[in-house]
């Protein structure tokens, strides 16, 4: 997919605030329901959630699908139901906006070696030093939330490479559609479980179902026009924003005032993703991501 410079309509910096704003307030959401169920489980019901939302809009059927397409989108939703879980389960156990910060390095590293330049070398280098910095705030007190954050990184950088091959096959946001619903199947069987004491309460399910609208169905949707509007440049530092307007969420919904050592780390990883070089087609790095 390609980007085109900005043109007549919705200016793209107010719908990417939108798409952020819509994205953490459903993960700030789906820290409080933390109580009741589990992370993982809630991530799955994300999955449900945005999977009956996006085909109901979309109706992908009505495409013409071959196996390998089908395939390429499935292999794109599992990775993305993996990454939301891992994702869930870090910021169980550390502020949402480190975890944010930890997880940035995935499409740092990505675009890194997409493109070997001194540019990147210094993005790399920034991003590295933030996340070990707050890895090492985080370590003492919870490991496996660092390590929960990590993974999520390590599922971004492959989630960037699928995303590529499902945008070169034409599906777009059909392609999202149908790999978010194999990706809700496949991962059911290990995640219903977690998921099951949702089902204890109606409005604790329309909660964790309501998480997958504001996390995955509005961000994603408006991203396709961000995409379509903002130029490459544009985006860089649009997304650069990410792990500062997770911070504050986290400090303003959540009450995790992060400590200047904190922000200092978080401010590491945010000018390397705003030096990081990015080419004219590089526009995979949804904020729709975690």
């Amino acid at each position: 997919m390609t980007t085109r410079p900005a043109r007549a309509g919705a200016n793209p910096v107010v719908l990417f605030l939108i798409s952020a704003t819509s994205l953490y307030l459903g993960a700030s959401l789906a820290v409080d329901l933390f109580d009741d169920v589990n992370p993982a489980g809630v991530a799955w019901l994300r999955l449900v959630g945005a999977t009956v939302v996006l085909l109901a809009v979309r109706r992908p059927w009505r495409r013409s699908w071959t196996r390998r397409r089908l395939f390429d989108a499935g292999i794109f939703g599992v990775v993305l139901g993996a990454m939301n879980t891992l994702f869930y389960l870090s910021i169980d156990e550390i502020p949402l906006g480190t975890s944010v910060a930890i997880e940035f390095i995935g499409p740092v590293v990505v675009g890194v070696i997409g493109t070997r330049t001194a540019r990147n070398g210094v993005a790399l280098g920034l991003g590295t030093a933030g996340v070990v910095l707050l890895a090492g705030i985080e370590i003492g007190g919870s490991p496996a939330g660092v390590l929960f954050a990590l993974g999520a990184a390590a599922c971004w950088a492959l989630y960037i490479v699928l995303g590529k091959r499902v945008a070169a096959n034409g599906d777009g946001v059909d392609g999202l559609a149908v790999g978010i619903a194999i990706g809700m199947v496949v991962l059911a069987p290990v995640l219903v479980v977690p998921a099951a004491s949702a089902f204890s309460s109606i409005g604790l399910l329309a909660s964790c179902l309501l998480v997958g609208v504001l996390s995955n169905a509005i961000p994603y949707g408006l991203d396709q026009v961000v995409l379509r509007r903002a130029t490459p440049a544009q985006f860089a530092l649009l997304l650069a924003i990410l792990p500062a307007v997770a911070a504050v969420f986290g400090a303003v919904v959540l009450g995790q005032i992060p400590t200047a050592v904190e922000v200092f780390g978080i401010g590491l990883v945010i000018s390397a993703i705003a030096v990081r070089e990015r080419e004219a087609d590089d526009v995979e790095v949804a904020t729709g991501a975690d």
